[in-house]
């Protein structure tokens, strides 16, 4: 199994920022490791209107493409160009909620934030279950709207 470094240092070399008009692809990259084993790459490509996607949706494509569902490790990273400093960068919601919906058992998922920092998505992701529903008891009229009278 390869260690954190050997997943960052892959998805560092995924790393290529391309600029097109206002538009910038590929400088942010992520590696996914699926449950059999097999590592699934992506890059982010961002365009207008809301029509890119993150890096690790790119990656997760690919990875349900070769018929795999099921996450156990992922990276991101993205490298402040004056710098030369890289940096993981954690999913975002909406990646988070994706990985989540590709599988349940996705909520396993170790996210890596460095060589020594794991996270499961779940503790990034802690009120994903759909809500219980409110307790209705006895209707009582307030300014002419009925609603419920709260569970004591």
């Amino acid at each position: 199994m390869k260690s954190n470094a050997e997943l960052i240092a892959q998805a560092s070399e995924r790393l290529n920022p391309h600029l097109s008009g206002d538009r910038l692809f590929g400088n942010v990259a992520a590696v996914i490791v699926a449950e059999s084993g097999s590592e699934f790459e992506g890059v982010c490509i961002d365009t207008g209107s809301g029509t890119g996607f993150c890096a690790e949706a790119a990656a997760i494509a690919a990875m349900v493409t070769a018929r795999e569902y099921r996450l156990q490790r992922i990276v991101s990273v993205w490298r402040k160009e004056e710098t030369d400093e890289l940096f993981m960068l954690p999913p975002c919601g909406r990646c988070r909620e994706f990985i989540r919906q590709i599988d349940e058992h996705n909520l396993d998922t170790e996210v890596i934030l460095g060589e020594d920092k794991v996270i499961p998505l779940r503790d990034l992701l802690p009120h994903h279950e759909w809500p219980d529903p409110v307790l209705q008891t006895t209707p009582v009229e307030v300014t002419g709207a009925v609603v419920a009278d709260p569970p004591l």
